[in-house]
Parts: C-alpha cells; structure tokens; sequence
C-alpha cells in the first residue's frame, strides 16, 4: 500500500477571461474551476487510476482544507489528512486568450507537533511505501521529510525541489527530478542528455537507491542499483503537460509495488504519462489500456554507466 503525503496542499482556483481587466473594472467569467492540488494528491489520483492501493495524507486547514478532504472522498480516494488551526492555501491560474497568470499562497504555518501527529498517521495506514511530493510551507525545512523517511519501516520516495533533493539526509528509495531540478539538485547545467545521466548518478550517490528523472520530449531515464535505463517518449498527440511528471511517478510506483522490474516499472511510468498529456488539464484519463502500450517503449541502456 503506497501512503502519499502532501505537507502543503492546495485548493486550485482556474478562471478563464478574455483580458486582464483596467485598473478599476471589474472582470466577470463564468469558466472556472476548483480542484484540490498538490503533488502527493495527484499522484494518489492516478494510482487509484491504475488499481493500486493508496491513501492520501498530509496537512490542511480550515474550509479549504475541508474542501480538499471533501473532494478526494467524492472522487473515491481514500484519505487520512492532519488537520492544523491555519487555512490550506489558495492557488489561483487566470488564464486569458493568449496568458497565464500564477498566484500562488505561501500555505499556513506548521510547527513539529503537526508532523507528530503526521508520523502517527502514516503509521496507522500501515504502508508499504510513503511518497512525500511537493513544496514545503512556512515553519517546515527538509529535515520535516527526513523525519519521515526515518520513522517507519516503509520505503519513502520523494517529488520535491531540487533545493531540497539537496539538502535531504536520509536514505531513500526513489526521488523524481525534471529536468531543472536535476540541475539545482547536482549544482551543474544541464544541456543535454549526457548531461542528465551524469546528474542522475551524482544524485543516487547522495542518498537515492533510484532517480527517475523526467525529460519532457527526451522520455525519461532511471538510475537503479544495476545501471542506467532510458525510455523514449512515446508518439502521442501533447494536449496539456500538466500532471505529466506526477503520471509519469505513480506509474513507476504502481509497477514497483506489484513486483515489476525497473525497466517495466519505467516504461510503465512513460505510458501512463503519455496517456494522461493527451487529455487536458487535471482530467485524470482511463488507465486501463497502460499494460497493452508497455512494450511500445523504447528502452535502452546507455553506456558508459560508472559507479
């Protein structure tokens, strides 16, 4: 059973309108939408998509938090959130006919006794492997995360800034970079994909037994124990990249728990991201067809592979 936790969860505000208004109109839209977000809820979506047993955690707070719990039950997935006195932040996307505007809340302040109960949480849901993703919020540095790495026996995968892939010190079973936060992550540029498979070996020597890093149009690659795989990027036709890099990880996660190989569990991950970046938005598309696409991922073995 795979525990997903999200330290700073968000609700999702989308609205769309022709332009931005002046200074002293008023804008008024009727397209618009309310999701709950986060990187740890939406890898949970996608792993109830795939048949796998999850539970999604985290902290929230106030009507927003509700909102969140809410949403997750209606849509069938199961949750088991902590519950703080702050409010769960607001993230707004304004979106007119040719941009898009981010504001996104810093989130509600969360000391050490919110993590405590957190710790007790994931414990009471008994899980196999623990996936933290996503920023932290005030009051909260890295060592929030390596608390939980090292609180229990589960496995304890990770989908964070590279700023803080850095600065983790516990042992981990997986983390998931892009491309940007390989770099920031190894403190080096990266300007091709040589590049990226050197930075995903630095990065397994600091701490990672695996690092699936996601590559947009260069697929994805993935450092395990045995050496370097890389998976091409399947044909499909991109509609929306968003949820792309956290398909891509439950779809890794979801293999791995059933007993699969690294390189099924990598082409597993490349399938069901490139299903979901044909649809858009944060629509989660039917999965069922993802066994039938792994053989059509191209893997192969760069060399040379140093240790």
């Amino acid at each position: 059973m795979i525990v997903t936790v999200t330290l700073n969860p968000a609700v999702d505000h989308t609205l769309a309108i022709p332009d931005l208004p002046e200074d002293g109109e008023i804008a008024r839209t009727d397209d618009a939408r309310v999701d709950p977000g986060g990187k740890g809820i939406n890898v949970s979506k996608y792993l109830v998509e795939l048949g796998t047993e999850t539970t999604a955690t985290g902290i929230t707070g106030d009507f927003l938090g509700q909102f969140v719990r809410d949403s997750l039950t209606e849509k069938g997935i199961d949750n088991d959130f902590v519950d703080i006195e702050g409010r769960t932040r607001l993230n707004t996307t304004i979106l007119t006919a040719d941009s898009e505007y981010k504001i996104n809340h810093d989130g509600p302040a969360v000391n050490g006794h919110a993590i405590e109960t957190l710790l007790e949480t994931i414990e009471r849901n008994d899980p196999d492997t623990v996936v933290v993703g996503g920023s932290l919020p005030p009051g909260l540095g890295p060592d929030a995360i390596d608390r939980i790495a090292r609180a229990g026996d589960w496995q304890t995968a990770v989908d964070v800034g590279g700023d803080v892939l850095r600065d983790l010190d516990a042992s981990y079973t997986l983390c998931k970079p892009n491309r940007e936060e390989l770099a920031v992550a190894t403190d080096r540029p990266i300007d091709s994909l040589e590049d990226c498979y050197d930075a995903v070996e630095r990065l397994q020597t600091m701490g990672y037994d695996r690092v699936v890093a996601s590559l947009g149009a260069d697929g994805a690659i993935m450092a395990t124990p045995d050496g370097l795989l890389h998976a091409a990027a399947l044909e499909t036709t991109v509609v929306d990249t968003v949820g792309a890099g956290d398909s891509l990880l439950a779809g890794v996660l979801a293999a791995l728990e059933r007993g699969a190989t690294d390189e099924e569990a990598l082409r597993s991950g490349v399938a069901v991201a490139a299903q979901v970046v044909s649809v858009p938005g944060t629509t989660v598309p039917p999965l069922d067809d993802v066994p039938t696409r792994l053989e059509s991922v191209p893997v192969s073995s760069p060399e040379p592979f140093s240790r």
